[in-house]
């Protein structure tokens, strides 16, 4: 079958590396290695140790470990994972703490579908989560839903995205981190003209590409290179024989991380290189700093065929947000429209994934929008991930955005804090 192939042979590379990594590890590990004065076997386990994390990484789906936090009475509170609406290509699940009041803020993070499971943003929820009621969208892995569950394209994303959102009510703090930016900004303002009781309070956009051609990265210039054709010979598979969605066309998780891992090439080679070297000095531990970020950087997930090449070609080629004539089962989404729901935008000025004036464009779009519910960060020397998990989310960034929803939570939001008093 047409691209099958290919598919199974990836896994079949993958699963080998495994194997070998595996295999060298037990192979270094013989008691009899250790009378031997040469350290080669002490390389080779920790070469086949570190491999074999890696490649068994690659088809797992991380856990969120978030077990408690710490509520405002100083106690430990229990922290459980409950679907709140359940969909065959994604999930709203809630972090329920367990006897804890009523928070005064709810938050609903949008988690790109970008080759990453939602747990790429398990430290973002870990740092709302003492001042937050949170909730995540949780995107499920292609290949494991059946073809039966039919398409799934950005239209389909972005009115999931909508019924979450009514899922939860008009007092929801929306925050859509990277690639869902601006389908989150199509989602309220298809609420805006279709139900403007359910739009969120706040829209905080984060790193997220609303005008490509704002400005030049790598990402935007393969787009403009590559026709729709060559894309999809070049990056859409079959899914193999192997999993739930057998036969199901989709851009592979491997092959995304390929791409990934190529655009810094020394520095992955690099860290690996003294990974190896830590474990051979017996020096690495499980949830060391290099092991932290590649459980989690190596587990990649599929996307649908039809969600990947409308993304490419809508978003970047079109470019049908940045000209606000996205459709949406066939209603043109008129972001204009949005009048009451603050929005606030946030960059990185360092960031080579979804470069600065790209997603502050959102806020020239919002022309039915007064000016005192806009704003905008640019954070200094940030890159990418740092504007939404790393030390400028924990530093500036998170109390800012804190502060915005604040700002704009409205008479009911204070009745509510009067009442926790």
């Amino acid at each position: 079958m047409k691209n099958m192939a290919t598919y199974d042979l990836m896994e079949s590379i993958r699963n080998t590396n495994q194997w070998l990594g595996a295999s060298a590890h037990a192979l270094g590990s013989y008691p009899f290695a250790g009378i031997i004065a040469n350290p080669f076997f002490q390389v080779l386990s920790a070469w086949g140790e570190v491999t074999e994390r890696s490649f068994a990484r690659m088809v797992a789906k991380p856990d969120w470990n978030i077990y408690t936090v710490v509520g405002e009475d100083g106690r430990d509170h229990v922290v459980n994972v409950v679907p709140v609406v359940e969909r065959p290509f994604g999930d709203l699940i809630h972090f329920s703490v367990q006897g804890r009041g009523p928070m005064k803020r709810k938050v609903m993070l949008v988690a790109p579908m970008s080759g990453h499971y939602a747990t790429l943003l398990r430290s973002t929820v870990a740092s709302l989560l003492p001042d937050a009621d949170v909730y995540v969208t949780d995107w499920h892995n292609a290949r494991d839903i059946p073809v039966s569950a039919g398409k799934f394209d950005i239209e389909d994303y972005t009115l999931y995205l909508v019924d979450f959102m009514k899922a939860l009510g008009s007092d929801v703090n929306v925050i859509a981190i990277c690639q869902p930016a601006p389908l989150a900004l199509a989602a309220t303002a298809y609420l805006a003209e279709e139900d403007p009781e359910a739009q969120p309070r706040t829209l905080t956009l984060i790193g997220g590409p609303i005008d490509p051609d704002a400005a030049a990265t790598d990402v935007t210039d393969f787009g403009r290179r590559i026709t729709m054709g060559q894309l999809e010979q070049l990056a859409i598979q079959r899914v193999g024989f192997k999993y739930a969605g057998v036969g199901r066309m989709v851009y592979p998780g491997l092959l995304q991380l390929a791409s990934f891992m190529s655009m810094n090439a020394d520095r992955h080679g690099q860290a690996f290189y003294e990974q190896i070297l830590r474990a051979a000095k017996g020096e690495a531990a499980d949830h060391d700093k290099h092991n932290r970020f590649y459980d989690e950087y190596l587990a990649v997930m599929d996307m649908t065929a039809e969600f990947y090449l409308s993304t490419v070609e809508r978003i970047f080629k079109n470019l049908e947000i940045a000209q606000n004539r996205f459709e949406v089962a066939g209603k043109t989404v008129d972001i204009g429209k949005i009048t009451s729901v603050a929005v606030k935008t946030v960059e990185g000025s360092k960031d080579d994934i979804s470069a600065p004036g790209q997603c502050v464009a959102a806020l020239d779009l919002l022309t039915g929008l007064p000016d005192s519910k806009k704003a905008n960060h640019l954070e200094d020397g940030a890159g990418h991930y740092g504007i939404f998990a790393g030390k400028s989310w924990r530093n500036n960034i998170r109390p800012l955005v804190l502060e915005f929803i604040d700002s704009n939570a409205g008479e009911d939001a204070n009745v509510t804090r009067l009442a926790q008093v």
